[in-house]
């Protein structure tokens, strides 16, 4: 008898920094630092700098594989800043991390410019929330630097002509074609499908439980579903009262293939992972 979702875990190696990620080996866990005031779970919680370093410290000792720094809320509602402001408030942050931690580092942007000053510093992975969709400037950045881009599903509003799965992979297959156009490898290229975006908790949680259909397109995959608003409907609790609620959707990530899941709670989905992995990933 097979394995429980050993068909879906393919095997690509993705070079990163010094340091190269084996999908399929594991799953990979984003720790997330968002240096923002109005976040929807965090936010004001690490806009000091030294606050902010401590708690990337603290995550990659609890086990963290990569620190995804964030500068500008994306929750519903949120204002948009600049990219000068959104630099303003990263820029120290990476200065500090990329000489005081041993693990890559991420920026969640959508701005060509801020993505290109990030890798500057000395960045090493680019999360765009529009999926390489918003700036057309931002897949020549993630070229010229040779860097591994998350490319995240997201639209304006929650209607859906046709199936939503259907619709996640057109999408999908958009921003493959402006990635390669623009010269960045197949081999860098991370999908994410977007929990949380352009979608009603109902239809987060039909993704949810669709999610192994995205390993068609034979790309790694990125799970986002931390302390989110789905699953605040699941339990009636506030954000930070959402960690085992987080863990439940790490576990059927995996289960479905997904190589990477970006979490507030590294530990406590870290050990859900291991168990996970130590069971479907037995192939």
């Amino acid at each position: 008898m097979r394995n429980i979702g050993y068909k879906f875990h393919r095997k690509i190696n993705v070079k990163c920094g010094n340091k190269e990620f084996n999908f399929g080996k594991k799953t990979y866990i984003m720790g997330i630092l968002n240096v923002t005031p109005d976040s929807f779970s965090d936010g004001g919680d690490f806009v000091d700098v030294d606050v902010a370093i401590e708690h990337a410290k603290r995550m990659v000792e609890e086990g963290a594989d990569i620190i995804d720094v964030g500068g500008e809320s994306t929750r519903p509602g949120a204002v948009e800043i600049s990219a000068e402001e959104e630099l303003r408030r990263i820029a120290p942050v990476l200065e500090r991390l990329v000489k005081e931690i041993d693990v890559p580092i991420s920026v969640d942007t959508y701005k060509a410019k801020v993505a290109e000053r990030a890798l500057e510093i000395g960045a090493h992975i680019i999360n765009d929330v529009w999926g390489l969709q918003r700036d057309p400037d931002i897949a020549s950045v993630v070229a010229k630097y040779n860097v591994p881009v998350i490319v995240m599903h997201n639209q304006k509003g929650t209607e859906y002509e046709k199936d939503i799965m259907e619709e996640i992979c057109d999408f999908f297959n958009k921003s493959i074609d402006i990635a390669k156009k623009a010269g960045v490898k197949k081999e860098q290229i991370i999908l994410d499908p977007g929990i949380g975006f352009g979608k009603t908790p109902e239809q987060n949680m039909h993704v949810m439980s669709r999610l192994g259909e995205l390993n068609d397109l034979g790309y790694p995959i990125l799970l986002g579903t931390s302390r989110k608003s789905m699953i605040g409907k699941i339990l009636d609790l506030p954000p930070k009262e959402r960690v085992e609620g987080t863990v439940a959707t790490t576990v059927m990530g995996i289960i479905q293939g997904v190589d990477i899941v970006r979490v507030h709670d590294v530990k406590e989905n870290l050990r859900a992972a291991k168990v996970t992995d130590a069971i479907v990933r037995r192939g």
